[in-house]
């Protein structure tokens, strides 16, 4: 037990360094030995875990969604959808993992890797979300999950960026995924709905009630 204990660890290791590098130097440039020495792991502990750097690669794209916290329930299901992008976009500043597999999925570079999970996964839970809105009379007979799921997902994205362009950090990234629900909801989501609806900055640190200063 002791032994696959530490092979988990070790493992968390690996991928946590790989994610801050390939944050902080896209999968093109990023090294090997960079990851190593982060580590502090030797190559055949990291090769007895994955098979190459594209192999590393894929398992941080494919941990962004486990790593974010899940969003409480919601007597309203629209504020658990915004919950969820809130959180997301909360926990974008605190935990490595998220942020490298993040990196990744924009990345333009390694187009031997396939980025399209990160993308599936969001877009079916905010579609269930929606779905349960819908079925609950919370969003306006127009709207279709199918089709705001996706556009939501793929405004995150573009967000992402932006502000990593713009500014050089991610800590605005709640701030504006905060403006984008404001201006989008509205056009979806029943009146008497919306007026319930926390949609501040901070939202994803009140949903899981923890301290909203950065670590």
């Amino acid at each position: 037990m002791a032994k696959q204990d530490r092979a988990i660890r070790t493992r968390q290791a690996i991928l946590e360094a790989a994610a801050a590098v390939f944050d902080e130097r896209g999968y093109e440039a990023a090294k090997l030995s960079d990851i190593l020495e982060l580590a502090q792991v030797t190559k055949g502990a990291l090769y007895f875990h994955f098979d190459s750097k594209e192999d590393l690669a894929h398992a941080v794209i494919d941990a962004q969604v486990s790593v974010v916290p899940t969003a409480p329930p919601q007597i309203s299901k629209v504020q658990e959808f915004v919950d969820v992008g809130m959180v997301f976009a909360h926990q974008l500043t605190r935990d490595r993992v998220l942020r490298g597999s993040v990196r990744l999925t924009l990345d333009q570079g390694g187009h031997e890797l396939n980025r399209s999970g990160p993308y599936r996964e969001w877009t079916e839970i905010g579609r269930r979300l929606l779905d349960a809105a819908k079925e609950a009379g919370e969003l306006l007979p127009h709207a279709d999950p199918a089709e705001v799921a996706p556009l939501f997902v793929g405004a995150y994205a573009g967000l992402n960026l932006m502000t990593h362009a713009l500014e050089g950090d991610r800590m605005s990234m709640e701030r504006w995924a905060s403006t984008l629900y404001q201006h989008l909801l509205p056009s979806i989501v029943v009146p008497a709905v919306l007026t319930m609806l926390d949609l501040e900055p901070g939202r994803g640190a009140r949903a899981l009630g923890v301290s909203d200063g950065v670590s």
